[in-house]
């Protein structure tokens, strides 16, 4: 089964969400508001990918992140936020049976979902 995590007001995940639909692939949703993030998950996450692939600068919980926790960013702290307020992280993560898609493009879900 493919696991779709972010946050259910998110325009991205409302993209990826509709994509999927369409191309009637099923998939379960976590909202890592609702549900929080498993900490041996995201450590499988960051090993694969890198903390910085994971870390979404852009959002709003990035803006609001001390600027003394920014300058500092490291794996260690990049989890500990994570983890903490996992709406930082970038979405969606959509974990598949054989790999995981971080971020939303259309190409990367056709070739791994479809061909």
């Amino acid at each position: 089964m493919n696991i779709m995590y972010g946050i259910k007001n998110c325009d991205t995940i409302k993209k990826a969400k509709k994509w999927l639909e369409a191309n009637h692939i099923e998939y379960e949703f976590h909202d890592y508001r609702e549900q929080g993030i498993n900490p041996i998950q995201l450590r499988s996450w960051v090993s694969e990918h890198g903390w910085q692939a994971l870390l979404n600068k852009r959002s709003t919980t990035w803006r609001n992140l001390p600027d003394e926790t920014k300058q500092n960013m490291d794996e260690v702290l990049a989890l500990h936020v994570m983890q903490d307020q996992p709406t930082i992280i970038k979405r969606p993560v959509l974990e598949t049976a054989t790999q995981r898609l971080i971020g939303f493009k259309e190409a990367d879900y056709q070739q791994t979902l479809l061909d």
